[in-house]
């Protein structure tokens, strides 16, 4: 099989970290794209990850990630699989959420998934092959109190898969939807025990989901054998929300 590129957004947080090790096992040439606020943790990253890149950008930036997308093309490859994994939270109860919070969510969860997948996708059709996988979560299935603007805005990825989906079928490009519940990373371990006991006591399986568990789904849907897959949403929340 041709070595694939991949480009995963939020690359350096702790989901996009799993999905990066995941993919480069899997045998892509990986890509993390991520917020310059991450630089500085950079050289660490990639010193555990030798044969991956890391690239730099605002994705709530359309000119920006145009462009960056297109140098990852030129200087690593023209990008065939596109994990779309990079978010933010401003959470707030409506009555107190400003503009700016949910702008800022719409901006960096929503809009970054069009910049960054707009500069690949004709490219993708083009050469008959493409897999894009976006990260959504339960609670853009279920809502979820306090987060009006982060349950739009991953409602809405799985309405831009379903969509794209459509148009990239007949070129064999696949668009698919993961929604992770919690998850086990860095900002979780940081909740009181008590608070966390009481998330665990909600999921039926008992426990936090791990960063590999959300990885093993991506690295499954971009296969060549997963063609005839496309425009669905896999929960992988430990049961906390069921649908048919």
């Amino acid at each position: 099989m041709t070595q694939k590129t991949a480009v995963v957004t939020g690359g350096l947080g702790a989901i996009g970290s799993a999905i990066v090790d995941a993919l480069v096992l899997a045998g892509h040439r990986v890509v993390a794209l991520d917020h310059p606020s991450a630089e500085v943790r950079a050289a660490e990253w990639l010193a555990m990850r030798p044969g991956c890149a890391a690239f730099f950008a605002d994705l709530a930036d359309n000119e920006t990630s145009s462009k960056t997308m297109q140098t990852i093309g030129s200087q690593i490859g023209p990008v065939d699989v596109l994990v779309n994994a990079a978010g933010i939270t401003r959470d707030a109860r409506f009555v107190k959420m400003s503009a700016e919070q949910w702008r800022q969510v719409l901006s960096s969860n929503l809009d970054s998934v069009f910049n960054a997948t707009h500069p690949v996708f004709a490219g993708m059709c083009a050469r008959g092959f493409g897999r894009i996988v976006n990260i959504a979560s339960v609670n853009g299935q279920k809502g979820q109190f306090g987060q009006a603007n982060y349950s739009a805005a991953k409602a809405g990825m799985h309405g831009f898969t379903m969509a794209l989906a459509q148009e990239g079928a007949a070129q064999g490009v696949t668009v698919n939807t993961v929604s992770p519940g919690y998850i086990a990373t860095p900002m979780t371990a940081a909740i009181k025990p008590e608070a966390l006991a009481k998330v665990n006591a909600q999921i039926p399986l008992g426990r936090m989901g791990r960063p590999d568990e959300i990885a093993r789904v991506v690295v499954f849907l971009v296969a060549p054998e997963s063609a005839y897959l496309t425009g669905t949403n896999i929960p992988v929340n430990g049961g906390l929300y069921m649908s048919h």
